[in-house]
């Protein structure tokens, strides 16, 4: 996956976007600002729907991404913000423009796909969700404060994350498996290879610990 990267980034770097947490992060302050304070219909301009994309609504596949995860609360919704800052920004550091770029024209191809074949109402979640992802897999150790007060290692929280996200899976019928699996496309091809290459060296491992027991 690496050397496929590199050769697209060698050719194609160029096209990566410069501060593209921070045009996200922006433009879902604006559309919160907008619910809020001026026309709390906003979101119904902007969200994916299969049908009004096929009625010719093309820019919802670009205007979904602004609108931000809602847990239910303001409070939710503004903590869902900052990491998607604080997440997104340590990921471009890490990355470089292009490859965060990748990523995440990845997850929002993935989640436009999903709604087209299922018709199942998209969100950001699974979007925010893999951003998440990706950060706890790069920064395992990383401490973040849950609520601003308690002490937890990202990892953990990816974890509870990725607990959540199956859990989900499980429960939803069969085009809203459909839906999860496709909206997280980015982490299947960016993580899928390193996932299968743990699992070949810890089988490796094991092999060798067994024929030298013997």
């Amino acid at each position: 996956m690496n050397n496929w990267l590199n050769r697209l980034e060698c050719k194609y770097g160029r096209f990566g976007i410069p501060n593209l947490t921070n045009i996200l992060v922006a433009g879902q302050v604006l559309v919160f600002a907008v619910e809020l304070f001026v026309n709390s219909a906003i979101t119904l301009w902007l969200g994916l729907s299969r049908f009004l994309l096929l009625q010719g609504q093309v820019w919802r596949v670009l205007t979904f991404v602004f609108i931000p995860f809602s847990g239910g609360s303001i409070l939710s919704v503004v903590l869902g913000i900052y990491f998607t800052w604080f997440i997104g920004t340590a990921l471009e550091r890490e990355w470089g423009d292009f490859r965060y770029t990748v990523y995440f024209l990845l997850g929002m191809a993935g989640t436009v796909l999903a709604c087209l074949l299922t018709g199942v109402t998209a969100s950001t979640y699974c979007l925010s969700l893999s951003l998440l992802l990706a950060f706890a897999m790069l920064y395992p150790e990383v401490q973040i404060l849950l609520f601003f007060v308690i002490p937890i290692r990202v990892k953990y929280f990816g974890l509870l994350a990725a607990a959540m996200w199956v859990l989900s899976f499980a429960t939803a019928s069969l085009p809203g498996k459909l839906s999860l699996l496709l909206s997280m496309l980015n982490v299947w091809v960016f993580f899928a290879p390193m996932g299968y290459r743990s699992i070949r060296a810890w089988i490796r491992r094991e092999q060798w610990k067994r024929k030298n027991r013997r």
